[in-house]
């Protein structure tokens, strides 16, 4: 019988990486998942727990790792600001030093790796919609630059890896995801929106709700990365994945409180500093190189992550509007 392929996904504890556990056990690979559990919970993973082709290790990755594996995914790192703020140096350790580390073991074992940066590296951009030839608008000393210039030092790192020590590299940009895992209060707009929603209090927009965003289902996201990964040396990236479908947050305010039957009303407050005005992915590159693209429309996605989130807060003893 052929071997199994081990695959390491940091991170893998997470709202990401625990849909891609499931689908590269789904797959038939065994996953290796490395997680420190800041963000991630192993109630993520509850449906692999028992499984013979999970393997879990409680590990930070601004530490060496020493394991023997096939492919790496590299998706650790807290992505909500409410996390990645809370502790900014370790933040950029972990884009740093940790891909560092990851990029190491990938050189000594020769692993394929693939790298989840952001379009946070993209700042608040000054093209509409951005395409990976865009450089960025940055603020690299603002309260957000820990993740943002983490994630750009973090490309460098390894482009400057396969230029110097010819490692097989993927570099995929992820745009704005949501879905079921989601956690509760991690200042996600998504996931504020509903968790307001359902309870029926004030949602929280911020500025004047004119700022735009485009949102794709987490099982497409998964998808787009594995599919990334998959492909042959040659495609490197960095690649856009995302829904190009553009909405304000007025407009998705206006959705969940329409699917989830709430009574909330709107209550605007100040813009943080340096949030974007626009996020929008052009998935070109994606679309000709993967033959992918977002099937899941934001209503179906928007459905089944609120109804993640009514079962969650009933369990924990939290009311629901519908």
């Amino acid at each position: 019988m052929a071997r199994r392929k081990r695959i390491l996904v940091t991170g893998g504890a997470g709202f990401l990486g625990s849909h891609l556990c499931e689908q590269l056990i789904g797959a038939g690979s065994e996953v290796l998942c490395v997680d420190n559990f800041y963000t991630g919970a192993k109630e993520n993973l509850g449906a692999l727990l028992g499984s013979p082709q999970l393997e879990i290790i409680r590990h930070d990755i601004t530490f060496p790792l020493y394991v023997e594996v096939d492919e790496i995914f590299n998706l650790a790192c807290p992505a909500s600001p409410i996390y990645y703020q809370h502790d900014p140096v370790q933040t950029t350790k972990t884009s740093v030093h940790g891909s560092i580390n990851m990029l190491g073991l990938a050189k000594r074992i020769r692993a394929k790796i693939l790298q989840a940066s952001t379009s946070e590296v993209y700042g608040d951009p000054e093209t509409h919609p951005q395409d990976e030839t865009y450089w960025g608008r940055v603020n690299p000393i603002g309260p957000r630059s820990c993740y943002d210039e983490g994630k750009r030092c973090a490309e460098t790192l390894f482009f400057d890896y396969r230029r110097q020590h010819n490692l097989s590299i993927k570099v995929a940009r992820i745009f704005n995801t949501y879905g079921p895992r989601m956690r509760p209060y991690d200042g996600r707009v998504v996931s504020n929106f509903i968790v307001q929603a359902l309870t029926n209090q004030p949602i929280t927009i911020y500025g004047d709700g004119k700022q735009t965003r485009s949102f794709c289902y987490v099982d497409d996201m998964i998808d787009g990365l594995v599919r990334l990964m998959n492909t042959s040396d040659g495609v490197v990236g960095p690649m856009n994945l995302g829904n190009p479908a553009e909405i304000t947050m007025v407009e998705l305010a206006a959705l969940v409180i329409e699917l989830t039957g709430s009574r909330s009303e709107i209550n605007f407050k100040p813009l943080p500093i340096d949030d974007p005005r626009q996020r929008q992915p052009n998935i070109k590159m994606a679309r000709d190189t993967l033959r992918w693209a977002p099937t899941v429309p934001l209503r179906d996605g928007l459905d089944k992550t609120i109804a993640f989130f009514e079962t969650l807060m009933i369990a924990r003893g939290a009311g629901a509007a519908r």
